[in-house]
C-alpha cells in the first residue's frame, strides 16, 4: 500500500543513517511478489533438483542470509541490490523453516500457521511497544531494522505455511489459492484507498498475503501438470523470475524511483513531545 500523507520529522540527534527501506511503489510490490515466487521455487530446486536435502539447503541459505544481513545492517542507507538480495534470501529461508518443521519434524501445517502468526503478532507488539510505530518509512536505526527484518522473516514463514495449508491440505489447488489470496490483496487495497484503512496496517496485511499469493503462482508454474501445475519446472521458473528481479533492481538503482527522501516520513501518531520517526 502507498501513502501520500508525508511530512518531515527530524531524526533523533546523532542519527546519521537514512531510511533503510525502499519507497512503497508499484515496483516494490512487483519485486516482492517475484521474490516470494523465487523463495518457493528456489527452495524446491536446491532441495530436490540438486539433491541437497532440506537440512543442507537450510544451512547453505542460512549462511548466505547471515552474510548478506551483515552488509545490510552495516549500510547507512537503502541500497537496492543489497536490500532485495536480502529479501530473496529471507524468502527462501522462511520457506525452508516451514518445510523443515513440516517434513523433518512432522509439525502439521495448521500448527505452523498458528505458531508463525503468534510469532509475528508478538514481534509487532514488542516493536510497537518499543518504538510507538510500525511504519517502514522510519527504519533509520539498527533497532528498528532488526524489528523490521524479524517481521519480514515471520511473514514469509507464515505465508508459506498458510499457502500450503490452503492449496494442498484443503485441496483447493494452486490456481484457486492464487485467486483467493489475490482477491484478499485487492480487498485490502480497496479498503485502504476507499475507506481509509490505516496505511501501516494495510501494508503489513498485504505484505503477509503476497507471500502465499506468490508461492501459489510459483507452484502453479513449476509443478507438473499431473499435480495441477503448468510444468515449467523449478529451474525455468526460478531463472525467469530472478532475471526479472535483477532487471527491475538495476532499473531502480539507476533511476532511484524507490528511494525515500531523507525529508519524507509518514504521519504516524506519536506521543506528544516525542519523535518516533
Amino acid at each position: 500500500m502507498t501513502t501520500n500523507t508525508q511530512r518531515y520529522v527530524a531524526p533523533p540527534q546523532g542519527r546519521q543513517m537514512l531510511n533503510k527501506v525502499p519507497e512503497i511503489t508499484i515496483y516494490f510490490w512487483i519485486i516482492k511478489i517475484l521474490c516470494t515466487t523465487v523463495g518457493e521455487t528456489a527452495a524446491d530446486f536446491l532441495n530436490t533438483n540438486l539433491k541437497l536435502g532440506l537440512t543442507n539447503t537450510t544451512l547453505l541459505m542460512g549462511v548466505l542470509l547471515i552474510i548478506t544481513m551483515v552488509f545490510q545492517f552495516r549500510a547507512r542507507k537503502y541500497v537496492p541490490g543489497l536490500y532485495w538480495l536480502a529479501v530473496v534470501l529471507i524468502s527462501i529461508v522462511g520457506t525452508l523453516i516451514t518445510d523443515n518443521l513440516t517434513d523433518n519434524f512432522g509439525v502439521a501445517l495448521t500448527t505452523t500457521t498458528v505458531i508463525f502468526a503468534i510469532a509475528l503478532a508478538l514481534t509487532f507488539a514488542v516493536w510497537f511497544a518499543s518504538e510507538k510505530t510500525l511504519s517502514i518509512h522510519t527504519i533509520y536505526t539498527r533497532k528498528r531494522e532488526a524489528f523490521y527484518w524479524a517481521a519480514i522473516l515471520f511473514t514469509f514463514a507464515l505465508g508459506t505455511a498458510a499457502g500450503d495449508l490452503v492449496s494442498e491440505k484443503m485441496n483447493l489447488g494452486y490456481v484457486v489459492a492464487a485467486l483467493m489470496f489475490g482477491a484478499l490483496i485487492a480487498l485490502v487495497t480497496v479498503a485502504h484507498f476507499g475507506v481509509r484503512l490505516n496505511a501501516v496496517l494495510a501494508f503489513w496485511i498485504a505484505y503477509i498475503l503476497t507471500r502465499p499469493f506468490g508461492a501459489s503462482i510459483g507452484d502453479y508454474l513449476s509443478q507438473p501438470s499431473g499435480d495441477g501445475g503448468l510444468g515449467l519446472g523449478t529451474v525455468v521458473t526460478s531463472a525467469l523470475f530472478l532475471v526479472t528481479i535483477l532487471a527491475l533492481v538495476i532499473y531502480l538503482a539507476v533511476t532511484r524511483k524507490d528511494t525515500t527522501s531523507p525529508r519524507a516520513v509518514d504521519r504516524d501518531p506519536a506521543p506528544a513531545g516525542r519523535h518516533t520517526r
